[in-house]
């Protein structure tokens, strides 16, 4: 190997939880100025473009488990900007956005451009860019079906 190869330094998990901290301090900032948490606007935003949706499928989409979206949309049931109803059989439940989430997300999605330019900004966009590509390299690399195995390190060295 190259002594110019760059070699990771540090704990990758906790420079990836540094990054994510601030960016959501950002995002967190500006949405807020909406009545919203970052989190909700992006549930928000994924109910209203694939809605009505299956929650399992809506997870899935989001990448997150069932309990995890089940407590996120609690709040925005509540709130009138979700509803959560019957599916197509007496098992199933759809999740749509309402006139009112529809509202809430328009006036939000104001605040989140305001913050996705601000990072672009800071950052640049060519790193931006960049950013995305790593992210979406990384994230086709870690993906792991449900009952599949856990991903495995490629060497040897940990």
């Amino acid at each position: 190997m190259k002594s110019t190869d760059a070699q990771p330094q540090g704990c990758t998990h906790f420079k990836l939880r540094q990054l994510l901290r601030s960016v959501s301090r950002l995002y967190d900032g500006q949405i807020a100025l909406a009545g919203l948490k970052g989190s909700q606007f992006s549930l928000l935003s994924h109910v209203l473009m694939l809605g009505p949706i299956a929650p399992s499928a809506l997870a899935a989409r989001m990448g997150m488990d069932a309990s995890t979206l089940t407590r996120n949309l609690r709040p925005l049931i509540d709130k009138g900007w979700v509803l959560q109803g019957p599916g197509a059989d007496a098992r199933g439940r759809l999740v749509e956005i309402t006139p009112a989430g529809s509202a809430k997300h328009s006036e939000a999605r104001h605040y989140w451009m305001r913050a996705q330019l601000s990072l672009n900004q800071l950052l640049g966009d060519a790193q931006v860019a960049e950013l995305h590509q790593m992210i979406a390299h990384a994230q086709s690399r870690l993906q792991v079906p449900a009952d599949g195995p856990e991903p495995v390190p490629a060497h040897d060295s940990v």
